[in-house]
Protein backbone atom coordinates (compact mmCIF):
# COMPACT_ATOMS: atom_id res chain seq x y z
CA UNK A 1 0.00 0.00 0.00
CA UNK A 2 2.92 2.53 0.89
CA UNK A 3 4.26 1.88 -2.61
CA UNK A 4 1.11 2.58 -4.20
CA UNK A 5 0.26 5.46 -2.34
CA UNK A 6 3.81 7.08 -2.91
CA UNK A 7 3.33 6.38 -6.67
CA UNK A 8 0.07 8.22 -6.78
CA UNK A 9 2.23 10.91 -5.09
CA UNK A 10 4.95 11.07 -7.60
CA UNK A 11 2.07 10.87 -10.29
CA UNK A 12 0.21 13.77 -9.26
CA UNK A 13 3.19 16.07 -8.43
CA UNK A 14 4.71 15.07 -11.54
CA UNK A 15 2.08 16.40 -13.72
CA UNK A 16 1.53 19.45 -11.08
CA UNK A 17 5.16 20.47 -11.97
CA UNK A 18 4.72 20.23 -15.78
CA UNK A 19 1.07 22.03 -15.52
CA UNK A 20 2.37 25.09 -12.83
CA UNK A 21 5.86 25.19 -15.32
CA UNK A 22 3.54 25.99 -18.57
CA UNK A 23 1.77 28.28 -16.00
CA UNK A 24 4.70 29.86 -14.70
CA UNK A 25 6.43 30.71 -18.58
CA UNK A 26 3.19 32.79 -19.03
CA UNK A 27 2.97 34.87 -15.47
CA UNK A 28 4.95 35.58 -12.65
CA UNK A 29 5.83 32.29 -10.16
CA UNK A 30 5.53 34.21 -7.05
CA UNK A 31 1.86 34.57 -8.14
CA UNK A 32 1.19 31.35 -9.35
CA UNK A 33 2.64 29.63 -6.01
CA UNK A 34 0.41 31.63 -3.94
CA UNK A 35 -2.78 30.66 -6.42
CA UNK A 36 -2.11 27.35 -6.31
CA UNK A 37 -1.34 26.90 -2.80
CA UNK A 38 -4.41 28.68 -1.78
CA UNK A 39 -6.25 26.49 -3.93
CA UNK A 40 -4.90 23.87 -2.43
CA UNK A 41 -5.68 25.14 0.73
CA UNK A 42 -9.20 25.24 0.00
CA UNK A 43 -9.43 21.78 -0.88
CA UNK A 44 -7.71 20.69 1.92
CA UNK A 45 -10.36 22.39 4.50
CA UNK A 46 -12.81 20.69 2.55
CA UNK A 47 -11.44 16.95 3.03
CA UNK A 48 -10.53 17.69 6.06
CA UNK A 49 -13.99 18.34 7.31
CA UNK A 50 -15.38 15.07 5.70
CA UNK A 51 -12.38 12.98 6.58
CA UNK A 52 -12.57 11.93 10.48
CA UNK A 53 -9.09 12.62 12.15
CA UNK A 54 -8.06 13.64 15.60
CA UNK A 55 -5.05 15.52 15.00
CA UNK A 56 -3.12 16.52 18.24
CA UNK A 57 -1.19 19.40 19.00
CA UNK A 58 2.08 18.50 17.86
CA UNK A 59 0.39 16.86 14.34
CA UNK A 60 -0.77 20.75 13.97
CA UNK A 61 2.71 22.02 15.06
CA UNK A 62 4.60 19.86 12.15
CA UNK A 63 2.08 20.09 9.75
CA UNK A 64 2.34 23.60 10.24
CA UNK A 65 6.09 23.63 9.85
CA UNK A 66 5.08 21.44 6.65
CA UNK A 67 4.00 23.97 5.04
CA UNK A 68 6.56 26.24 5.42
CA UNK A 69 8.74 23.80 3.82
CA UNK A 70 6.36 23.39 0.87
CA UNK A 71 5.54 26.63 0.42
CA UNK A 72 9.43 27.73 0.18
CA UNK A 73 9.79 24.42 -2.24
CA UNK A 74 6.91 25.38 -4.44
CA UNK A 75 7.89 28.89 -4.96
CA UNK A 76 11.53 28.64 -5.68
CA UNK A 77 10.36 26.02 -7.99
CA UNK A 78 7.73 27.33 -10.28
CA UNK A 79 10.76 30.32 -10.55
CA UNK A 80 12.99 27.78 -11.73
CA UNK A 81 10.22 26.29 -14.32
CA UNK A 82 9.66 29.66 -15.29
CA UNK A 83 13.62 30.39 -16.13
CA UNK A 84 14.78 27.25 -17.08
CA UNK A 85 14.01 23.61 -18.69
CA UNK A 86 11.66 21.51 -16.42
CA UNK A 87 14.14 18.38 -16.88
CA UNK A 88 16.34 20.38 -15.51
CA UNK A 89 14.59 22.08 -12.19
CA UNK A 90 11.82 18.92 -11.29
CA UNK A 91 14.60 16.31 -11.48
CA UNK A 92 16.98 19.15 -8.87
CA UNK A 93 14.38 19.51 -6.65
CA UNK A 94 13.70 15.94 -6.39
CA UNK A 95 17.50 15.08 -5.30
CA UNK A 96 17.03 17.54 -2.12
CA UNK A 97 13.71 16.50 -1.51
CA UNK A 98 14.94 12.80 -1.06
CA UNK A 99 18.05 12.83 0.54
CA UNK A 100 17.15 14.44 3.68
CA UNK A 101 13.75 12.74 4.54
CA UNK A 102 16.48 9.53 4.05
CA UNK A 103 18.67 10.79 6.50
CA UNK A 104 16.39 11.70 8.87
CA UNK A 105 14.62 8.46 8.80
CA UNK A 106 17.91 6.36 8.90
CA UNK A 107 19.04 8.22 11.65
CA UNK A 108 15.34 7.85 13.53
CA UNK A 109 15.17 4.24 13.38
CA UNK A 110 14.08 2.89 9.79
CA UNK A 111 15.29 -0.15 8.81
CA UNK A 112 14.20 -1.40 5.52
CA UNK A 113 15.32 -4.48 3.45
CA UNK A 114 18.38 -5.44 1.75
CA UNK A 115 15.99 -5.26 -0.91
CA UNK A 116 14.60 -1.97 -0.39
CA UNK A 117 18.13 -0.42 0.55
CA UNK A 118 19.15 -1.58 -2.69
CA UNK A 119 15.99 0.12 -4.67
CA UNK A 120 16.41 3.55 -2.71
CA UNK A 121 20.34 3.36 -3.54
CA UNK A 122 19.39 2.92 -7.50
CA UNK A 123 17.13 6.32 -7.10
CA UNK A 124 19.91 8.54 -6.53
CA UNK A 125 21.44 7.75 -9.64
CA UNK A 126 18.60 7.53 -11.20
CA UNK A 127 17.20 10.99 -10.38
CA UNK A 128 20.69 12.55 -11.27
CA UNK A 129 20.73 10.69 -14.77
CA UNK A 130 17.30 12.11 -15.68
CA UNK A 131 18.54 15.97 -14.91
CA UNK A 132 21.94 15.88 -16.72
CA UNK A 133 21.60 17.99 -20.04
CA UNK A 134 23.89 18.74 -22.24
CA UNK A 135 25.59 21.68 -23.29
CA UNK A 136 23.76 24.07 -21.15
CA UNK A 137 26.47 24.74 -18.24
CA UNK A 138 27.17 27.75 -19.52
CA UNK A 139 23.76 29.20 -20.45
CA UNK A 140 22.56 31.72 -17.16
CA UNK A 141 18.96 30.30 -17.49
CA UNK A 142 20.46 26.60 -16.61
CA UNK A 143 22.49 28.16 -13.91
CA UNK A 144 19.30 30.06 -12.17
CA UNK A 145 17.25 26.95 -12.95
CA UNK A 146 19.97 24.62 -10.74
CA UNK A 147 19.75 27.17 -8.09
CA UNK A 148 16.64 27.42 -7.80
CA UNK A 149 16.20 22.75 -7.98
CA UNK A 150 18.58 22.84 -5.14
CA UNK A 151 16.36 25.68 -3.15
CA UNK A 152 13.34 23.74 -4.24
CA UNK A 153 14.60 20.26 -2.99
CA UNK A 154 15.31 21.62 0.29
CA UNK A 155 12.05 23.09 0.93
CA UNK A 156 9.88 19.98 -0.25
CA UNK A 157 12.52 17.64 1.71
CA UNK A 158 11.52 19.47 5.27
CA UNK A 159 7.97 19.07 4.06
CA UNK A 160 8.39 15.38 3.51
CA UNK A 161 9.91 15.07 6.74
CA UNK A 162 7.68 17.08 8.79
CA UNK A 163 4.38 15.18 7.27
CA UNK A 164 6.10 11.92 8.22
CA UNK A 165 6.23 13.43 12.48
CA UNK A 166 2.23 13.91 12.06
CA UNK A 167 0.11 10.86 13.37
CA UNK A 168 -1.55 7.82 12.13
CA UNK A 169 -4.79 9.00 13.94
CA UNK A 170 -4.43 12.78 12.52
CA UNK A 171 -6.98 12.94 10.04
CA UNK A 172 -6.42 15.93 6.98
CA UNK A 173 -6.51 18.28 9.72
CA UNK A 174 -3.16 18.80 9.57
CA UNK A 175 -2.93 18.74 5.85
CA UNK A 176 -5.46 21.81 5.57
CA UNK A 177 -2.99 23.49 8.06
CA UNK A 178 0.42 22.66 6.02
CA UNK A 179 -1.40 24.60 2.67
CA UNK A 180 -2.23 27.73 4.59
CA UNK A 181 0.43 28.55 6.18
CA UNK A 182 2.22 27.07 2.70
CA UNK A 183 0.69 30.52 1.06
CA UNK A 184 2.64 32.65 4.12
CA UNK A 185 5.42 31.43 3.33
CA UNK A 186 5.51 32.05 -0.44
CA UNK A 187 4.73 35.75 0.41
CA UNK A 188 7.37 35.66 2.80
CA UNK A 189 9.64 34.71 0.07
CA UNK A 190 8.63 36.89 -2.30
CA UNK A 191 8.46 39.88 0.26
CA UNK A 192 12.33 39.04 0.81
CA UNK A 193 13.30 39.33 -2.62
CA UNK A 194 10.94 42.11 -3.73
CA UNK A 195 8.90 39.79 -6.24
CA UNK A 196 5.09 41.02 -7.31
CA UNK A 197 3.09 38.17 -5.36
CA UNK A 198 -0.62 39.69 -5.50
CA UNK A 199 -2.29 38.09 -8.52
CA UNK A 200 -3.20 40.66 -11.11
CA UNK A 201 -5.57 39.75 -14.04
CA UNK A 202 -7.37 36.49 -14.89
CA UNK A 203 -3.88 34.90 -16.09
CA UNK A 204 -2.69 33.72 -12.51
CA UNK A 205 -6.13 32.39 -11.57
CA UNK A 206 -5.11 29.85 -13.99
CA UNK A 207 -2.69 27.79 -11.69
CA UNK A 208 -6.00 27.24 -9.07
CA UNK A 209 -6.21 23.56 -11.02
CA UNK A 210 -2.95 22.79 -9.20
CA UNK A 211 -4.91 22.91 -5.79
CA UNK A 212 -6.11 19.39 -6.46
CA UNK A 213 -3.07 17.54 -7.65
CA UNK A 214 -1.07 19.06 -4.92
CA UNK A 215 -3.82 17.70 -2.11
CA UNK A 216 -4.25 14.65 -3.94
CA UNK A 217 -0.02 14.29 -3.83
CA UNK A 218 0.56 15.51 -0.21
CA UNK A 219 -2.87 13.78 0.99
CA UNK A 220 -1.06 10.33 -0.49
CA UNK A 221 2.43 11.18 0.67
CA UNK A 222 1.02 11.82 4.07
CA UNK A 223 -0.88 8.14 4.20
CA UNK A 224 2.06 6.18 2.73
CA UNK A 225 4.26 7.39 5.39
CA UNK A 226 1.39 5.66 7.93
CA UNK A 227 1.69 2.37 6.26
CA UNK A 228 5.75 2.75 4.73
CA UNK A 229 9.38 3.71 6.42
CA UNK A 230 9.95 7.63 5.29
CA UNK A 231 12.85 6.84 3.67
CA UNK A 232 11.37 4.13 1.56
CA UNK A 233 7.91 6.58 0.59
CA UNK A 234 10.14 9.62 -0.01
CA UNK A 235 12.59 8.23 -2.56
CA UNK A 236 9.68 6.75 -4.16
CA UNK A 237 7.63 9.84 -4.58
CA UNK A 238 10.44 11.75 -5.44
CA UNK A 239 10.90 10.10 -8.69
CA UNK A 240 8.24 12.65 -9.77
CA UNK A 241 10.93 14.17 -12.15
CA UNK A 242 10.10 11.10 -14.03
CA UNK A 243 6.51 12.29 -14.88
CA UNK A 244 7.91 16.30 -15.71
CA UNK A 245 10.31 14.71 -18.45
CA UNK A 246 8.45 12.65 -20.06
CA UNK A 247 4.99 15.24 -19.89
CA UNK A 248 7.56 17.75 -21.29
CA UNK A 249 9.42 15.59 -23.82
CA UNK A 250 5.72 14.54 -25.45
CA UNK A 251 3.33 18.05 -24.84
CA UNK A 252 6.68 20.52 -25.86
CA UNK A 253 9.04 19.17 -27.52
CA UNK A 254 12.12 18.70 -24.92
CA UNK A 255 14.58 15.67 -26.03
CA UNK A 256 14.68 13.40 -23.95
CA UNK A 257 18.86 12.37 -24.16
CA UNK A 258 20.08 9.23 -24.05
CA UNK A 259 21.02 9.36 -20.24
CA UNK A 260 17.99 9.80 -19.46
CA UNK A 261 15.95 7.74 -20.81
CA UNK A 262 19.12 5.18 -18.85
CA UNK A 263 17.63 7.30 -15.72
CA UNK A 264 13.70 6.54 -16.26
CA UNK A 265 14.69 2.61 -17.02
CA UNK A 266 16.72 2.58 -13.36
CA UNK A 267 13.86 4.47 -11.27
CA UNK A 268 11.73 1.64 -12.75
CA UNK A 269 14.08 -0.45 -11.52
CA UNK A 270 14.22 1.01 -8.02
CA UNK A 271 10.56 1.33 -8.01
CA UNK A 272 10.17 -2.53 -7.94
CA UNK A 273 13.11 -2.92 -5.72
CA UNK A 274 11.53 -1.17 -3.08
CA UNK A 275 7.89 -2.60 -3.94
CA UNK A 276 10.01 -6.06 -3.61
CA UNK A 277 11.61 -5.57 -0.29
Amino acid sequence: MAVILSLIAALAWGLSDFVGGVVAKRVSPWQVAVVSQSSAGVIALVAAAVVAGSPTGHDMMFGAFAGVGGGFGAAFLYRGLARARMGVVAPLSAIGTALLPVVVGVVTGDRPSAVAVIGVICAFPAIVLISRVANDDGDPAHRSGVIDGVLAGLGFGLLFVFFGQIGDDAGLGPLALSQLTSVFAVIVTAAILRQAWFPRGRAPWTAAVLGPLSVTAQGSFVYATHHGLLSVVSVISSLYPAVTVLLAAVLLRERIQRWQGLGLFVAAVAVALVATG
